[in-house]
């Protein structure tokens, strides 16, 4: 149990950094000597100190290291990076005991680091709320486990089940779920709309109605329609234009060329291979059902109106899960469907 209570704090550490250190997981790690926390951290951003390192730098006294327990959310890094491999460091201090939450899957660590840490005598322990350390990095072990991004489908509907009116935007949610909105926005690493949606919206696809990071703008347009004065082609993120004309880059933006024929296959790849490890798919009905059809979701966000009719207009997709839990907003609901099991 104490063990557990530490990794927890390891965890809310971790969760602080949330939607800044990809490529990166999210990592916390805590110092602990004689039942006290004498040292803790976290990973803040990629490039910068792992989470034991930043956890070993707060410790006051550094006699006690050799008598202390670290605890770390993830398995300590193995390989040399932007930062030497903190198993080293680990091993190098000596200290009494190591308390792994989940095991990497990453091929440069993968069992490597605890390795490191045993064959120098140090006890290691591993699994400890294995479950929620592993759900903290859901988007890192899907990315590099199933080679593809974290998928998060998100819509909003009236209550009678139309996105838009008369094929017009219209205004579903209230000011709060708009908070709740970009701060998904701040969290997630990438968002894509199709062409019809960025035709329709002329969405920026920023943050703004809370701090956070701009995520990384996906534009899945096979002819190219949008024009480049809209809003998505300006300097604000960096943009990925998926098209079946050209291959080119610019200053910010840049055109990914892929096939229209099992083109969800290919943009998994082109995804994969910029580096993206959670994307919301924010698209209109039809790149929604797209996705839906093809069971290639990990979670979906459905915001719903209740009390707004709109009565004509672009129909939400079909949509058979089962919510895993639901939220109110004032007067929007908010259904949150996680997938059990999927194969990809």
């Amino acid at each position: 149990m104490q063990d557990e209570f530490y990794i927890k704090r390891c965890i809310e550490l971790a969760n602080k950094a949330l939607g800044k250190t990809y490529p990166n997981p999210l990592v916390g790690s805590v110092i602990v000597h004689n039942d006290k926390i004498i040292g803790e951290g976290y990973h803040h951003k990629a490039g910068e100190n792992h989470a034991e390192i930043n956890a070993i730098n707060s410790v006051q006294d550094k006699s006690l290291i050799p008598e202390s327990t670290i605890y770390v959310s993830l398995e300590p890094c193995a390989h040399y990076g932007k930062t030497p491999p903190c198993a080293l460091k680990i091993k190098e201090l000596g200290f009494k005991k190591v308390v792994i939450g989940a095991m990497d899957s990453h091929d440069k660590v993968n069992g490597k680091g605890k390795k490191i840490i045993q064959d120098a005598g140090i006890e290691v322990v591993s699994g400890i709320l294995e479950k929620e350390c592993t759900e903290l990095n859901k988007r890192f072990f899907t990315y590099h486990e199933k080679k593809r991004p974290y998928i998060i489908l998100k819509l909003a509907q009236s209550g009678d089940g139309f996105m838009d009116k008369d094929f017009k935007p219209a205004s579903i949610s209230n000011s709060l779920v708009n908070q709740f909105v970009h701060q998904l926005r701040a969290d997630e690493h990438a968002i894509l709309v199709g062409t019809q949606t960025a035709l329709n919206d002329n969405p920026a696809l920023t943050v703004r109605n809370v701090e956070g990071v701009n995520p990384v703008r996906i534009l899945i347009d096979f002819n190219l329609k949008v024009p480049q004065d809209f809003n998505i082609y300006n300097g604000e993120s960096k943009t990925l234009i998926i098209n079946a004309v050209k291959d080119e880059e610019g200053e910010n933006i840049r055109f990914i060329k892929i096939n229209k024929e099992n083109f969800l296959h290919e943009l998994m790849d082109a995804l994969y291979k910029e580096q993206i490890q959670s994307v919301i798919i924010e698209g209109g009905s039809f790149t929604l059902q797209q996705f839906i059809d093809k069971n290639l979701w990990d979670e979906a966000i459905i915001i719903e109106n209740e009390n707004l009719k709109l009565e004509n207009g672009t129909k939400a997709p079909q949509f058979d899960a089962k919510p895993e839990k639901e939220e109110i907003f004032r007067d929007n609901l908010i259904r949150f469907y996680k997938r059990k099991n999927y194969v990809v």
